[in-house]
């Protein structure tokens, strides 16, 4: 089995068919539901919300892998953290005063801790909190908005964010949000990611069913992933 993980952006669901959607990432081997929550003050848009995370949860067994893009986020941690199955939840560090408090937060409340690095973020900033976290989120695109292209040196953001906190935390996760195309993904899995948030520019594509393309990412994942650990 690959040890890449495919979640897709439920921002990116057909909304007039969840129920579909929701079967056919189950039959695609969709491993985590990527859910964005916006507020319209980190990021300038709003997004999805605990009300829609929990009537999914109410009908998919998938795991939730929550992105809280938003302020004030120790208020709203504990109703996400706890939701069903442990889900990941990650937060951008500079929202928080305290953010070890909201480390342990999460994990108090149920969830698992992740931080998310914005691309203009360093990733020597956060240091102290890679040994506290699950995952570490490596934002390619500024974070607000789906359908944007890779910020310019992405890839070698991956792998430097990747080589730095592994030396830190060797099993802490790498995952990738921002044009996870076809065409990128292999280069970013090349790169060290093991999870990949992918959208418009993969399964969300339109050019075929949600279903193949979920197989056809997981497949072309699944090849990489075994070329890269036979090299």
């Amino acid at each position: 089995m690959s040890a890449i993980r495919i979640c897709p952006s439920m921002m990116c669901a057909d909304f007039f068919d969840l129920r579909g959607d929701l079967a056919a990432l189950e039959q695609g081997g969709a491993d985590y539901l990527h859910v964005d929550i916006m507020d319209g003050h980190y990021v300038p848009n709003f997004t999805l919300g605990i009300d829609f995370c929990r009537k999914i949860a109410a009908r998919t067994t998938i795991p939730f892998d929550v992105h809280l893009m938003i302020e004030n986020v120790d208020n709203y941690i504990p109703m996400f953290a706890g939701l069903p199955g442990s889900p990941l939840v990650s937060f951008h560090p500079e929202v928080s005063y305290h953010p070890v408090r909201t480390i342990q937060l999460i994990r108090s409340s149920g969830g698992r801790p992740a931080i998310a690095l914005d691309p203009s973020v360093p990733v020597e900033q956060v240091r102290n909190l890679v040994p506290l976290v699950d995952m570490v989120l490596v934002m390619t695109v500024s974070p607000g908005y789906a359908g944007q292209k890779i910020v310019p040196g992405g890839i070698d953001l991956i792998r430097e964010t990747a080589e730095y906190c592994r030396r830190i935390n060797p099993d802490v996760l790498i995952e990738v949000d921002g044009n996870v195309s076809w065409e990128l993904a292999p280069q970013m899995i090349g790169a060290g990611a093991q999870m990949l948030v992918a959208g418009t520019s993969s399964p969300f594509d339109g050019k075929a069913p949600l279903t193949w393309n979920m197989m056809r990412m997981k497949e072309l994942c699944a090849g990489v992933d075994t070329a890269r650990k036979t090299a």
